[in-house]
């Protein structure tokens, strides 16, 4: 009975803990498993649980140094933050004790009726693959709840440890004064209080489980409340350049309003001879004709502010714009500058992150009601990453124009193309 207590040990301690708990916390932290990652943690397993019987410590103890090397191995060795080091450690060991705890019971309430019978032992491996199991299924549960990566990690992770570690130390306590770790209890008069045990720690699965789905919609709330200040922030300029934008259309018609009475006042100090009075007035005038052109013009003032704000702080990436908006267009003023807005910032970031050539080209094409824009810029090679919320304003703005948008990566070039209807009214 001992050689078989020490192969259910030995098979617990190698699949339970150091297989599960190195895929476990590399599926939650988005790092890749490396082969030595599980050498050095069963090594690190099999030395405390040495050390452990040797000196016949108690059992939280041993857990505890369990903890602290599955955080060492996923701070140092996978590099991960120290907050989600601790996390995965915590969870990895709770899940395992608590499907540990659930089968223990069971064995407890059922097991008493098969003491001295052969089927004992195909019981007691049908338990322990059974722990496996059960094990495996709360992994995958706790994944699909709080499964993160190191490009898109909440920062609120704190929230979800402190309720976690609440829930292991139950758990530890339940297994220190009710079970001996990994010997199944047979005894016929505890058979009630195992019941009990059983039905506590499925619910403290559940609580742990109801616990994981409520941090992650609290996480998902506060990611809302930011993209939505930074929408309420990104109108906020957008109104800006409408506001600029008709301003500088009122003064160039009150320019052009007065360009005779300037002519006039010209040719005036011409025919007396005041030339130097004459390049003076001159000067003025070419001074208030380049503060009211445009960099670019595309027929819509909304539009050639923002091109000229975008594109004349880059001054490191080549630009070409040759577009020319319809006229009559449908398009409202806010509409065209989330859409031009969202497609140059993306734009300007991809080609940023292009260290060798660098250009953006925006051009328009019209084909009866129909008018195209297509924006295309240099990119790296790597795959798109997943569309944010950049192009989801972008399709957005094509929808309420019965358009729509086409994306493509070629190589180091992307291209953006949005259709819209400019003949229709928006829906």
């Amino acid at each position: 009975m001992d050689y078989f207590a020490l192969f259910l040990d030995s098979l617990c301690l190698l699949v339970g803990h150091g297989v599960m708990h190195m895929v476990f916390t590399s599926r939650l932290t988005g790092k890749k498993l490396k082969g030595w990652y599980f050498a050095v943690y069963l090594l690190l397993l099999c030395a405390i649980q040495f050390v452990s019987s040797g000196l016949a410590l108690d059992g939280t103890l041993s857990v505890g140094a369990g903890v602290l090397a599955l955080y060492a191995l996923s701070r140092f060795g996978m590099g991960n933050q120290e907050a989600v080091s601790w996390l995965s450690a915590v969870l990895s060991y709770y899940v395992s004790q608590l499907s540990f705890g659930i089968i223990n019971s069971v064995e407890a309430a059922l097991f008493p009726h098969f003491i001295g019978s052969p089927l004992l032992y195909p019981l007691l491996i049908a338990a322990q693959a059974l722990f496996l199991v059960l094990c495996a299924g709360c992994y995958h549960a706790v994944l699909k709840l709080l499964a993160w990566t190191e490009a898109a990690r909440t920062p609120y992770i704190g929230l979800a440890l402190f309720p976690v570690l609440f829930f292991f130390a139950a758990e530890l306590y339940i297994l220190q004064t009710a079970y001996s770790f990994f010997t199944p209890v047979v005894s016929l008069e505890e058979v009630g209080k195992h019941s009990t045990l059983l039905l506590l720690q499925v619910m403290g699965l559940a609580a742990l489980l109801c616990t994981l789905y409520a941090y992650r919609q609290l996480c998902r709330g506060f990611q809302a409340q930011a993209e939505l200040q930074s929408l309420s922030q990104a109108v906020h300029e957008q109104k800006v350049y409408i506001a600029e934008a008709r301003a500088r259309y009122e003064q160039t018609k009150s320019f052009r309003h007065d360009i005779k009475n300037h002519l006039s006042v010209l040719g005036g100090l011409l025919r007396s001879g005041k030339l130097e009075e004459s390049r003076e007035y001159l000067k003025k005038l070419e001074t208030v004709s380049e503060a009211l052109s445009f960099l670019y013009q595309t027929g819509n003032p909304v539009v050639d502010i923002l091109l000229g704000e975008k594109l004349g702080l880059t001054k490191e990436i080549a630009a070409d714009v040759s577009l020319v908006l319809p006229k009559p267009c449908r398009i409202d003023d806010f509409d065209l500058c989330v859409l031009f807005a969202n497609a140059l910032d993306n734009a300007i970031s991809a080609c940023r992150a292009n260290a060798t050539d660098r250009y953006i080209r925006i051009s328009g094409k019209q084909q009866g009601d129909f008018y195209m824009l297509t924006f295309e810029n240099t990119c790296s090679d790597e795959p798109l990453p997943p569309a944010g919320t950049g192009l989801s304003n972008i399709k957005a703005v094509a929808e309420k124009y019965h358009g729509a948008v086409l994306t493509e990566q070629e190589g180091g070039r992307f291209s953006l193309n949005v259709l819209l209807n400019v003949s229709s009214p928006a829906s």
